[in-house]
Order: structure tokens, then C-alpha cells, then sequence
């Protein structure tokens, strides 16, 4: 494993370190972020996933949020991958909302996206393997949270893998990505004209299809995206048909920013710790 530190920080204790790698499954080089809390040997430390948004990095969430406080006082590890392939190479577009840093979370299928675009894989299986070698003393226990295309894809990873993952939350997610310009846009993109596939990769398709674990929904009401690109209608109402263990929770005034964030990140870490305690 080609695995090189470029940068430690020490938050509230622990460490907040930057990694650099080849990813063999994206098939160019990467960055991630990952925090870990200060502790002694014999506390087992769970992993928490953070899923970023349209045109952030792994250092939004690190710089903005001020999650160390909570990841340390909780007692948890906290993994942020970067939203897309990267580099020269990569197939690109000059829209904010399709190619380097707009991946989507999905395995690409159309060229040329699919050379690089496999940030599923890339997340469930390579980075995975790597993020749970860093954390010390691992307690086997993962859960995944992420804000806006980050929300969509912690849903879509979390819903395709319930049995791994104890608990998901989201920050403004797109719900229901076949029925909204960014979804349709990305997917007709990386998967094709063939829309039948692209409910695999929406998640008010797949809470339909799983036995979910709990689910947490933050969403502001100034949200200047809401709702063209957030209506949360259907996944509601199928995530009810199906029994499905959903709190969806609107915030009166709050918009799209790492102000809502912050202010409420302290109720969704309370939420995973219940559930990877």
C-alpha cells in the first residue's frame, strides 16, 4: 500500500491527519482526511464516514465544521474522503455539478467518466480497508453522515450496505436524485440514457429494498436549494410504507452552509454514538 502522511494536526487532543495514496480503484492518485481521537489503548474506537458535497474536498468538512470536538469528546474516528477523482487525466467538465469534485458516489458505467469514476468501490472497498487500518483499536463498528451530494451518497452507501453500517445521517441530501437537474444530469452522465439503472443509486428507490438502519435528516428552510433539489416527499412517504427508521427534521431559517452545519452537527454525532456505543 503506497500510502504517504502529507499533514498532522493536533485538534482537541487528537490528531487530524491528511493522507495521499494511488487508488487502484479510481486509477489515479487521492487524498483523504481522517481524525483520531486521543485514547488509551484499551478504548475500542468506531469509525465514522463524513460524505462532502458538490465541489468540496476532504478539507471542507475538516476546516469548517469544528467536528473534532465532538469526534474527541465522543470517542470516535472520523473518515473524510475527497468527492471525485482527481488529476490531469480525469475527464473533467467546467459545470460545478458534474465531473472533478462532483463524482456522485456512483461506479460510472459511460466513457469516459467510467476509467476513473468508481467512487463507490472506492469508498466501500479500497478506502475502507485503509481507514480501518488507521484507526487504533478498532471496535469493528462503523456508521456514515455526509451534506448535500455527500447526504445522497451517505444514504445510497449506507442503504447498499446496511448490515455494516450501524446508523446514517445526512445534512440537506439530495432524496431523490432521479427526480431532481443534479441527479438527472449526473446520472444521464456517468450511467447512461437507461434510467431503470439509475435506481440503484437513488436512495428513495432503495429504502424500499432493505431493512435500513436508523436514518437522521437535517434540512434547512432557507435552503436556497430546497426543494427543486432536495424535495423529500417520496422518500418519506416510501420510507413509511416500508417501516423504515427515518427522523426528518426541518430547521426554521437555516440554509446550504457550514453555518447549519455546525450548529446542529452536535445532535447527529449524539445520534451515531448511540447506535455505534
Amino acid at each position: 500500500m503506497n500510502l504517504n502522511i502529507s499533514e498532522t494536526k493536533i485538534a482537541f487532543g487528537g490528531e487530524q491527519r491528511k493522507y495521499t495514496h494511488y487508488s487502484e480503484a479510481l486509477q489515479c492518485d487521492m487524498t483523504f482526511s481522517i481524525y483520531l481521537p486521543s485514547t488509551n489503548e484499551q478504548q475500542k474506537i468506531p469509525l465514522v464516514w463524513w460524505l462532502s458535497g458538490l465541489t468540496c474536498t476532504d478539507d471542507n468538512f475538516s476546516q469548517k465544521s469544528g467536528f473534532q470536538r465532538l469526534a474527541d469528546h465522543h470517542q470516535v474516528a472520523v473518515i473524510i474522503p475527497d468527492t471525485s477523482p482527481r488529476g490531469e487525466n480525469v475527464a473533467d467538465d467546467a459545470a460545478y455539478d458534474l465531473g472533478q469534485g462532483a463524482g456522485f458516489y456512483v461506479d460510472a458505467t459511460e466513457k469516459p467518466w467510467s476509467e476513473h469514476y468508481k467512487m463507490y468501490t472506492y469508498i466501500t472497498e479500497e478506502l475502507a480497508e485503509i481507514a480501518t487500518s488507521l484507526v487504533p483499536n478498532f471496535s469493528g463498528k462503523e456508521s456514515i453522515m455526509g451534506h448535500s451530494m455527500g447526504g445522497h451518497g451517505a444514504l445510497v452507501i449506507g442503504l447498499k450496505n446496511a448490515k455494516r453500517f450501524k446508523a446514517i445521517s445526512a445534512f440537506s441530501p439530495i432524496l431523490n436524485p432521479i427526480q431532481t437537474p443534479w441527479g438527472k444530469k449526473a446520472f444521464s452522465t456517468y450511467l447512461g440514457e437507461d434510467q431503470e439503472s439509475w435506481k440503484s443509486w437513488d436512495a428513495s428507490e432503495l429504502i424500499k429494498k432493505t431493512n435500513a438502519p436508523p436514518i437522521m435528516i437535517s434540512q434547512g428552510t432557507k435552503d436556497g436549494f430546497y426543494p427543486e433539489q432536495l424535495e423529500e416527499s417520496t422518500f418519506l412517504k416510501n420510507a413509511k410504507e416500508y417501516n423504515q427508521s427515518v427522523e426528518y427534521i426541518k430547521h426554521d431559517g437555516y440554509d446550504h452552509s457550514y453555518f447549519f452545519i455546525s450548529t446542529f452537527l452536535d445532535d447527529h454525532f449524539a445520534f451515531h454514538v448511540k447506535h455505534l456505543k
